[in-house]
């Protein structure tokens, strides 16, 4: 059985995810931790629940989810994974970190570019990556079929959608993700976005405003 954790990080509220088997085998979903007790916390919740880290899977590399990635890949020395097509916002988060007052924050390498054609597969886990670019350029979400579960970043939210007002994001794409890559799951599929609270896949083709079925 798999378990999910989640805690609300940094100003942004963003939304890290922590997921482990029975085995211990552990995965971080965009650490966003930045101050020492944040880190703290998660730290002393892998203790605890005796985790084995294994990776770091980011959907996106806006700077309120990759403020942890350094702290993971140096604490555990486990790889850090991206989409290639981020690196562009990988590249500019030192200059984003200065804008929005995170004057410590560690730049972070990626170890291993990843694509929608892979799979994650380690312990229980088998995770499939979809491609939704919109939001950034080379977001992904991560889908855990027998879980009935996406960790989907920052493309939909309950009742609403990802912004796309910032350098590379594109509306239309966003639009499109929504529709053939996420709308085309179960509806009973539970989306853990990047903030705010949990939804499902038939509650938004149902109710949400931005983007209907």
């Amino acid at each position: 059985m798999i378990q999910l954790e989640v805690f609300q990080f940094n100003p942004f509220q963003e939304n890290t995810y922590l997921l482990w088997d029975d085995a211990g085998n552990g995965i971080v979903f965009d650490p966003g931790c930045y101050s020492y007790e944040e880190r703290k916390e998660i730290k002393d919740f892998i203790i605890e629940k005796g985790i084995q880290m294994k990776y770091i899977l980011n959907t996106h590399a806006h700077i309120d989810h990759v403020l942890g990635v350094s702290f993971f890949q140096t604490e555990y020395q486990i790889p850090f994974c991206l989409h290639l097509k981020d690196k562009p916002l990988l590249d500019d988060a030192g200059k984003r970190a200065e804008v929005y007052g995170f004057p410590h924050y560690q730049a972070a390498n990626v170890d291993q570019w990843i694509n929608e054609t892979e799979r994650i597969q380690v312990g229980e886990f088998d995770i499939q990556i979809l491609f939704v670019p919109g939001h950034a350029p080379g977001h992904v979400a991560f889908y855990l079929e027998k879980q009935g579960w996406v960790i989907g970043g920052d493309v939909l939210f309950k009742r609403s959608v990802g912004r796309t007002d910032f350098p590379l994001c594109n509306h239309a794409d966003l639009m499109h993700s929504i529709q053939t890559q996420l709308y085309t799951l179960p509806t009973e599929t539970l989306v853990y976005p990047g903030h705010g609270p949990k939804t499902s896949i038939g509650e938004e083709k149902q109710h949400n405003p931005y983007v209907k079925a």
